[in-house]
């Protein structure tokens, strides 16, 4: 019998040997490179072949300054919108794509069933699967309206994302509030993302937590988070290897990368400001030693035109993966 990477048994292993592995890292008793290696061979994984051939997506967010932002509320641009999220479905058919990730800021708000179902047929009708979507939450706020919107937004786009039949939501945990303690933060998150997870696990769409700075800007605060999430192989990391801004970025992808349910890759790491371009051959590497299944999702967000670096970029990922 198969044994596949979203399987509870796995998930569990995976999780109580990276909680583990983290501890003893945060506590010093593990040096980079030894962390990385006890994670993936305890990770319940080593002993099945990673694909031959992983999946490519494109993130919609490539094309933020094309398209016109609705969710969670409308952005004025500079310059005018010119695509809207079917035609950015359109595009990665172009491509030859494997997959679209639909970012559910650019769907028209509200947004309806029909709209929805459009959207997934054009995909189909392109070869392309709705590799996943993407929300701009935030589940430290403390109890109050603010808070409920956060959820009650949670939860539409899981209803969304199932009629789109996307497998995977890549959500954040949050900042810390003005006035706030990150401790405090930390549990309003683990709150936010328990209740939005029973209700993920009833539509069959998984929750994927993103590095994305605040509480969640090195790999130990992202432990710290995943201690309080209750068991689900509807849970998992959404790895994005530009956002850990920290002094070894790489080492710290590859302590996440067993948790990974989805992966998106950037083209440059660093500081705002101070961004050098990425070792996409070493991202995708770290992927691979994790035996990472899914999707691989370029997420574009350098300064050149998308659509003259967008190609070059993707024929870089087909050989690699």
């Amino acid at each position: 019998m198969a044994v596949h990477s979203h399987s509870p048994f796995v998930q569990e292993i995976n999780r109580r040997d990276f909680l583990k592995a983290s501890a003893l890292w945060g506590a010093g008793a593990l040096t980079a490179g030894s962390l990385i290696t006890d994670t993936i061979m305890a990770a319940g994984v080593q002993d099945k072949k990673a694909p031959e051939k992983l999946k490519l997506s494109l993130a919609a967010y490539s094309f933020h300054r094309y398209l016109k932002q609705s969710w969670p509320k409308p952005r004025p641009k500079k310059i005018p919108a010119t695509m809207n999220i079917q035609d950015f479905v359109r595009y990665c058919g172009e491509l030859k794509l494997d997959g679209c990730e639909l970012t559910s800021y650019y769907f028209p708000n509200p947004v309806s069933n029909d709209y929805l179902k459009q959207t997934r047929d054009l995909a189909g009708s392109l070869g392309l699967e709705v590799s996943g979507t993407a929300i701009g939450n935030d589940f430290c706020l403390p109890k109050g309206k603010a808070r409920d919107e956060q959820l009650e937004m949670t939860r539409k786009w899981i209803d969304y994302s199932a009629i789109l039949g996307a497998p995977v939501i890549r959500i954040f945990a949050g900042r810390v509030p003005k006035g706030g303690n990150e401790a405090e933060a930390i549990r309003m998150c683990q709150k936010g993302i328990n209740e939005s997870l029973k209700y993920a696990e009833k539509k069959g769409v998984s929750l994927a937590l993103e590095n994305h700075g605040g509480i969640t800007s090195t790999p130990k605060q992202m432990m710290r988070i995943i201690e309080g999430i209750n068991k689900s192989p509807n849970f998992g990391i959404n790895f994005d290897s530009g956002n850990f801004r920290t002094e070894h970025p790489y080492e710290d992808l590859a302590q996440i990368a067993p948790l990974a349910i989805n992966a998106q890759i950037k083209v440059e790491m660093g500081a705002r400001g101070k961004e050098v371009p990425a070792d996409i051959p070493r991202i995708v590497k770290i992927l691979k030693d994790a035996h990472y299944k899914n999707f691989i999702v370029l997420e574009y967000e350098a300064k050149e035109e998308p659509k003259e670096a967008i190609p070059g970029y993707i024929q870089q990922l087909r050989k690699l993966v």
